[in-house]
């Protein structure tokens, strides 16, 4: 099989910019699994939305606001987010970082 399936190389992946001051890699993924990276630059927004996947968003570097329903709290480096399904949910970038989501199944809207 083709190597490319099983690993992935963030050097030759395609940055998009869904808003301003983001941007976000879709890294690994199958039809049940997916994982992006994103860069926020201090004082982005991901605005809140929802959608049918669940998410968990780790925290690698930064601080951010995170909104999950009518809940928020600040997270830094190693924290976590969890995302149900069909629940509202955001961040706000307070210091230049990096968020991991982790999607089941995976955001076809994303390839």
């Amino acid at each position: 099989m083709d190597d490319k399936k099983y690993f992935c190389f963030s050097e030759e992946v395609a940055e998009v910019s869904p808003s301003e001051g983001m941007t976000r890699k879709v890294l690994s993924y199958s039809k049940d699994l997916m994982v992006c990276e994103l860069h926020f630059d201090k004082g982005a927004v991901g605005s809140p939305h929802k959608h049918a996947h669940q998410q968990i968003s780790y925290v690698v570097s930064g601080v951010f606001e995170a909104m999950v329903g009518d809940e928020k709290r600040v997270l830094k480096a190693g924290d976590t987010v969890y995302d149900p399904s069909n629940m509202v949910h955001g961040v706000t970038c307070i210091e230049e970082g990096i968020l991991l989501d982790i999607f089941t199944p995976m955001r076809e809207d994303f390839i």
